[in-house]
């Protein structure tokens, strides 16, 4: 997959241009330090797995209102170094842990408590874009700074009614489109790993929280890696799944057109295990699709591994300790299940960021042009004009992040050429059909999750394609499952994506809970 002579030249002069970005960014940045990581969690009641916490509560062995009270210290303590929690609700919770506490007291069989509430008296935390009675509901919008839920998002309705407590929301990009999560509202969010690297985006704040024992699992959304990017670069896990199984009503912004096929709504979680039990709750009824009942037989997966996308000119080059830890796991996955991993060099995978691009901006079947992201932030008011929204942040008067200008640009740009876009359209889906004939019923794809570790606040806006290493599969419609493994030298989250055809979710599940059992799953921060 060697590029062509103009490709290298494109290529050389846009990492050029990002060095220089990146320099002069770090220039900008200098001074002093804040602290370098959030301090280790400290109560042992922060390291239970949803489903061990709800059976140690469902034995009496713990009251749950002790267990929401750790949380709500934990959160207190770290959240003025991290601020990814923008809203909470601790007094609800901790009412609501009271009648948990009462139910339990009635003494109703363990079984019967288990099927009817998994998730009974389990502290969780939604992604601020999901409707959660009683919270904001801003997406990181100031023209919606005063717009308060007034019901619950399908989902979050569902892990109520299974008996999980929301502590509150969480911090995300502005209107869910960029991967660091800083937006107007609520500021910036750092990574508990180190607080002078971003969280990713947009479900940054669940990653945060999640990885520094602030919640037990959380709710995330994943158009372009919206769940897998944060999942990385805070070191837990987050599943995507596939496409149209757990429902995306109540969040804003909601996907409409074409979109609604790639937006999907999914579990993140610090343990492997709990992914599945989350999913399970989310998805309600259409869960029998995925065929989670299935035993998985490890050594009868096909793996399949690609190093990296074949050298696109707009994304990074892969870093080498993430390549190094995947090498790693086919290592370990050859000399331990005695598999054949099959490497791959997939073609297409190069132009992953122009296809996810043209495909966000086609029509659906019935001819129904995809919103524009200028109208949504207008919020269907006031149009918004990227060029003089530019002008206006140049002098610090835009309510709008700089992310947010420039993807308001891009979309104005990807317009000028419809005969590009149709080719990049077929292309893509090719590449789905590609896709699913290489992975077919049996088959799970290792490939990196990002092509750098948690880069520094504001570096993005250098490197801004690296999200085609997620976003790509979200057009193609395959379930992925992110799966940390372990820390760089500079003590930060390495991991890789899990990746399978439509419908075979159990297989990057069950992969999920292997390497996580190998190579040690979410670390706690604050310990390197």
């Amino acid at each position: 997959m060697a590029l062509s002579r103009a490709e290298r030249c494109l290529a050389r002069l846009l990492r050029l241009l990002s060095r220089a970005c990146l320099a002069l960014l770090a220039l900008v940045a200098r001074g002093p330090a804040p602290p370098r990581a959030v301090p280790p969690p400290g109560h042992p009641l922060l390291l239970l797995p949803a489903r061990r916490l709800a059976a140690r509560l469902r034995a009496r062995q713990v009251t749950c209102v002790e267990v929401v009270e750790a949380y709500v210290e934990r959160i207190r303590e770290v959240n003025p170094l991290v601020n990814a929690v923008v809203k909470d609700r601790f007094e609800e919770a901790l009412q609501e842990a009271r009648q948990v506490d009462q139910l339990l007291s009635e003494g109703p069989g363990n079984d019967c408590l288990e099927e009817k509430f998994p998730l009974l008296g389990v502290p969780i935390t939604v992604k601020e874009a999901f409707s959660l009675h009683g919270m904001p509901n801003t997406s990181g919008l100031v023209s919606r700074r005063n717009v308060v839920a007034t019901s619950d998002a399908t989902v979050v309705s569902r892990l109520k009614q299974a008996g999980a407590i929301p502590l509150g929301v969480t911090n995300c990009s502005e209107l869910c489109m960029w991967y660091e999560s800083s937006n107007r509202v609520y500021g910036r969010t750092n990574n508990p790993y180190d607080l002078q690297r971003i969280v990713g985006g947009s479900s940054g704040g669940e990653g945060c929280v999640l990885a520094a024992a602030c919640s037990v699992t959380g709710v995330g959304s994943d158009i372009g890696g919206s769940i897998r990017m944060p999942a990385f670069f805070n070191g837990i896990f987050g599943h995507k799944p596939t496409t149209g199984v757990v429902p995306n009503d109540g969040q804003f912004p909601n996907a409409q057109g074409v979109r609604t096929s790639f937006l999907c709504t999914g579990p993140m979680c610090r343990y492997a295990e709990d992914l599945e039990l989350m999913l399970r709750v989310m998805a309600g009824p259409s869960v029998d699709k995925l065929r989670l009942n299935e035993k998985v037989s490890l050594e009868k997966i096909r793996f399949l591994c690609m190093d990296h996308d074949g050298g696109s000119v707009f994304v990074s080059p892969v870093e080498k300790e993430i390549l190094q830890a995947q090498k790693k796991v086919v290592e370990h996955l050859e000399s331990e299940l005695g598999v054949q991993v099959q490497h791959v060099a997939i073609h297409k995978m190069k132009y992953s960021f122009q296809i996810w691009s043209a495909m966000m901006s086609s029509k659906d079947s019935d001819g129904q042009e995809a919103q524009l992201f200028t109208d949504l932030l207008g919020d269907h008011g006031k149009p918004v004009w990227p060029l003089w929204e530019l002008v206006k942040w140049l002098v610090g008067m835009s309510s709008h992040t700089l992310p947010a200008i420039a993807l308001g640009l891009t979309e104005k740009v990807m317009k000028l050429n419809p005969g590009g876009n149709a080719k990049l359209v077929s292309m893509g889906k090719s590449l789905q059909e590609e896709m699913e004939a290489l992975l077919r019923p049996d088959g799970v794809l290792l490939y990196p999750s990002h092509p750098t570790i948690a880069p520094k606040h504001n570096s993005p806006i250098c490197m801004p394609f690296n999200f085609a290493y997620t976003a790509i599969f979200n057009v193609l419609g395959l379930p992925v499952t992110q799966c940390p493994l372990g820390l760089s030298s500079e003590g930060l989250p390495l991991g890789i994506q899990l990746v399978a055809a439509p419908y075979n979710d159990h297989l990057t599940l069950a992969v999920a809970r292997y390497l996580e059992e190998a190579f040690g799953g979410w670390v706690l921060p604050g310990k390197v």
